[in-house]
């Protein structure tokens, strides 16, 4: 009992730790989307334009870029609470993981993604999401099976949101986000 109580002790200090950090990248976020705001929302040619040559500087941009600021607010809190959670194998891993996912899924979506403009930071999401919960699957540790509970006890709607739905939302983004984070939980231990 006095190991699991250690453990969570020292998870959550590791939150502690992480919360400035994760703050700082909504804080660019949000600056980011500030000046496009500002701009004219003429940033948004950064985003990902499926098939077409100038379309592919969006596989690394598009994250970053948000429509209006309801769609960076209901994207800042999931992102919020699984970057923290992916952090928690440190900064190393959340750094390779969060690299590997957008250049994955804004690759997939570049390729297959429907006509239009394709931005938010969805997939990136999405990628979390699906790697928090394959790595509880298959790397059986205690921290990952809660933070897989955790996964899919208050985001289980993400599933649904790799179907098409809205002809303004890119589902594209969210089901390539999801299979990148798939990829990223099984393959990246053979490179570590």
């Amino acid at each position: 009992m006095n190991d699991f109580v250690d453990s969570i002790t020292k998870t959550l200090d590791l939150v502690k730790e992480n919360v400035p950090f994760v703050l700082m990248l909504l804080g660019l976020l949000l600056v980011i989307h500030i000046v496009n705001t500002l701009l004219g929302g003429r940033l948004n040619i950064l985003g990902i334009f499926p098939r077409h040559l100038f379309g592919l500087v969006g596989i690394v941009f598009s994250p970053f870029l948000h429509a209006d600021f309801n769609h960076l607010f209901f994207n800042a809190i999931p992102l919020f609470v699984l970057a923290n959670l992916v952090l928690l194998e440190g900064m190393q891993i959340f750094l390779l993981v969060t690299l590997c996912v957008i250049l994955l899924s804004g690759t997939l979506t570049w390729c297959f993604g429907r006509r239009g403009l394709h931005i938010g930071a969805s997939g990136l999401i999405m990628g979390y999401w699906s790697y928090l919960l394959t790595n509880a699957y298959s790397h059986e540790t205690g921290t990952s099976i809660v933070l897989g509970i955790v996964c899919i006890y208050y985001f289980s709607g993400f599933f649904f949101q790799i179907f098409p739905g809205k002809k303004t939302t890119s589902w594209e983004g969210h089901l390539f986000g999801a299979l990148s984070g798939i990829a990223v939980a099984l393959l990246l231990p053979r490179f570590m």
